[in-house]
């Protein structure tokens, strides 16, 4: 049986980057979609505005793709704070008879506690390094980049608000993926982060535990091959390759997990 993906999919980013034409927040992934016989587009929101600013521009995004495309609907596979900006455009911003489905990948639905615990540092001191984070990433494209609000609407509090606020909307399919890394040295870049979340929260991909991610049809958590695991940068394939040489039990390249979302979609009429 050919492959054929009803609508066509909008890949949303989270925070601290920028959707770039020659350096791919989603690595080799878009490509290898396109080439099942997916439509593919990108976000292209800011990389640290709050959520409502990124829900706007999501919003408006799926018209321009509707537009574009003739397409009654769109299919989002969002990670990280991706996810929160994509159910605001979804639920808030009436986007919601747009969108056959949201997949989320390590979005943060519930908060995280070790966002509350970093948040406690004096206030002026928070602000200050905000301030620099926010001048850094208008000089990358941001146009209203808010680190300040973006790190708070991670604490739990303001997950479980915005939980209340933001309903799921009704026709719209939602599922979610956790991933975990098995040691620290999974992955250098999240080393130190994996350390202290593990010892406040439990197994994380070096941002987020499981419990925090899930959403709607919650689909489980995934694990690499071998002892490496899966960080929260594997999961849009920051390293452009394989996570792994071996096969067994677990993932050894994080493509066949994208491969099997679309597919899903497909056989379930989006």
């Amino acid at each position: 049986m050919s492959f054929k993906l009803q609508y066509p999919i909008l890949f949303v980013h989270g925070m601290g980057f920028r959707d770039h034409r020659h350096l791919c927040y989603w690595g080799r992934i878009p490509k290898t979609l396109e080439q099942m016989g997916c439509t593919v587009f990108f976000g292209n929101q800011d990389s640290n505005a709050d959520i409502e600013t990124n829900g706007r521009y999501i919003a408006q995004r799926i018209d321009q793709i509707i537009k574009e495309t003739g397409a009654e609907k769109v299919n989002i596979i969002a990670h990280s704070k991706g996810g929160l900006d994509s159910r605001y455009a979804i639920s808030i911003l009436g986007a919601g008879d747009k969108v056959a489905s949201l997949t989320t990948i390590s979005t943060p639905h519930h908060g995280s506690k070790t966002v509350d615990k970093l948040i406690k540092i004096p206030k002026f001191l928070l602000k200050f390094g905000c301030f620099f984070v926010d001048c850094w990433f208008r000089i990358l494209g941001d146009k209203k980049p808010n680190t300040y609000n973006a790190i708070h609407s991670l604490t739990t509090s303001a997950a479980s608000e915005f939980n209340v606020r933001v309903c799921d909307s009704e026709g719209v399919y939602y599922q979610s993926y956790a991933f975990v890394m098995k040691k620290p040295t999974s992955d250098v870049f999240l080393m130190l982060t994996n350390v202290v979340v593990d010892k406040i929260e439990g197994e994380n991909d070096g941002l987020l535990t499981p419990d925090a991610v899930k959403w709607g049809d919650f689909k489980g958590v995934f694990k690499g091959v071998g002892r490496r695991g899966i960080s929260h940068c594997d999961e849009v394939d920051m390293r452009r390759r394989p996570l792994s040489k071996k096969t067994g039990d677990g993932v050894s390249d994080i493509i066949d997990v994208y491969k099997d979302i679309v597919i899903d979609l497909q056989n379930r009429g989006f």
